[in-house]
């Protein structure tokens, strides 16, 4: 009797994703069907799980079936935009993944300079559909990145100090609720949402689709990389320092540690660059302006020059490669005096591999003048953002390499602000029921328990940097 009981909801669960098959547009892929595997795996290869099935929508309107199927199945939900995540939160073991990988349009509203976009679509896919009329919407720096999960947790990248965060400039988006409710959400209708969806994860429902501001972006960019050997980086960062006390918002800076990829042809040693995205029209105030740091902070080597947004934000793309196994840690921090220097430059000066780097974000400009309370994103007040980031093939490297990551955090420490980057986040963040309230602090994380409460009582979308309702639902 005992193998019936365990059997039963088995059958149950086959019988419902076998009815799913039937309602949805796209694909519903279970263990052993062709295409599974491929189906399964994402971004993060540390995160090898395998779901009870994927449902790959062939359209928005499939998500409300996948979401009455997980509710119906009682199976864990993964909601998968772009599947770029570092935590993993793409997939889900055992579970029911909504893959919406498929679903990649991107409408271009010219006389608008409105750009509406689905829930799959990547950064590269916004870009080339931008850039031909001389447009940009802000989003991160590598091209495969999901616009998604990106928008949804934050958006830091090329135009930050510029235009502010991806979830600044969105101008509305379409919801499905865990209930398969569609409502609409912007500044003037359901604002409540609006405003936990910029900053709050994937915590109150599906997005199916997204619509940003653009800002004009002739082409070409300005775009400048100044490459420093270990000896020079303290004289380097002491220089940028001064440098960008008073920068315009139009010079967006990204300063990074690592070893280049072979087909840079920079050697095997560790490099300090300085790079630099210019978003004015006019590139002379630009290259005045890299003129000015180039005297601060002499490099070893240079290139700037006229480069199309397209190639900019792709230049890096193979430091991230699909399947690699990776680890990321952050921490916002303000000074970048000489005990700060000393700290930094320790701990990158032990990288010596290729996979491992460390990316220092430049912000204020427009990203700090939007205020404070204006979004859910946990706080705008650090003059710079670091993100120390790894990525390897072998698992016999997984603990060396992540605890490289969380000694630089460590190391951090002392000069750290309240609020972590939610999208540069780790899985562990889900074992520490301190984490995430932490990353919001007190006034935020209460308004979103309140919106979490209101729009996902039985907590569907868990999977997440989860803000988990005060109580649990009556419904059954």
């Amino acid at each position: 009797m005992g193998s019936l009981e365990r059997g039963e909801p088995e059958r149950r669960v086959a019988r419902e994703l076998e009815d799913l098959r039937t309602r949805i547009a796209g694909s519903v892929l279970e263990p052993g069907d062709a295409g599974y595997d491929g189906a399964r795996r994402i971004w993060n290869g540390m995160h090898d799980l395998r779901p009870r099935a994927v449902a790959r929508a062939g359209s928005t309107a499939d998500i409300p079936p996948v979401l009455a199927a997980a509710r119906s199945t009682g199976l864990p939900l993964a909601v998968r935009g772009g599947g770029h995540n570092v935590a993993g939160h793409g997939s889900v073991e055992g579970g029911l993944v909504l893959d919406l990988s498929q679903l990649r349009k991107v409408a271009v509203d010219t006389e608008r300079n409105l750009v509406t976009v689905e829930p799959g679509a990547t950064l590269a896919d916004v870009d080339g559909a931008t850039t031909e009329h001389g447009l940009a919407v802000p989003l991160g720096v590598i091209s495969a990145t999901g616009v998604a999960g990106l928008t949804l947790g934050g958006g830091v990248g090329w135009l930050t100090r510029s235009n502010g965060l991806t979830l600044d400039n969105l101008d509305s988006a379409t919801v499905v609720t865990a209930s398969g409710e569609q409502l609409q959400a912007s500044g003037g209708e359901n604002p409540d949402l609006f405003w936990g969806l910029r900053g709050g994860g994937g915590n109150f429902g599906v997005v199916s689709s997204f619509t940003f501001r653009a800002r004009q972006l002739p082409q070409p960019v300005l775009g400048g990389n100044l490459f420093y050997r270990p000896d020079h980086w303290t004289t380097a960062l002491a220089g940028f320092e001064r440098w960008s006390r008073d920068l315009p918002d139009e010079m967006n800076p990204i300063t990074s540690f690592l070893v280049l990829p072979p087909e840079f042809g920079m050697g095997s040693d560790p490099w300090l660059i300085l790079a630099c995205a210019w978003a004015g029209a006019d590139h002379r105030p630009g290259l005045a302006l890299i003129d000015q740091l180039r005297t601060l902070a002499p490099p070893d080597q240079e290139e700037v020059g006229p480069v199309s947004w397209v190639e900019w934000q792709s230049a890096m793309d193979s430091l991230f490669p699909t399947g690699s196994r990776g680890y990321w840690k952050n921490v916002s921090f303000s000074r970048l005096d000489g005990e700060v220097i000393d700290v930094l430059t320790g701990f990158a000066s032990e990288v010596r591999w290729q996979g491992t780097g460390i990316d220092i974000h430049l912000l204020g400009g427009a990203f700090a003048r939007v205020p404070e309370e204006s979004t859910a994103y946990p706080s705008r007040s650090a003059r710079y953002l670091l993100n120390v980031y790894g990525f390897w093939a072998s698992a016999e490297d997984d603990l060396r390499l992540s605890e490289f990551a969380r000694t630089a955090h460590a190391r951090m420490q002392p000069f750290a602000e309240t609020g972590e980057y939610l999208n540069f986040l780790g899985s562990e963040a889900r074992q520490d029921p301190n984490a995430v309230p932490l990353t919001y602090g007190p006034e935020k994380y209460g308004r979103l328990l309140d919106l979490k409460q209101r729009y996902d009582p039985d907590n569907l979308f868990s999977r997440n940097h989860n803000i988990a309702p005060r109580q649990p639902s009556a419904n059954p």
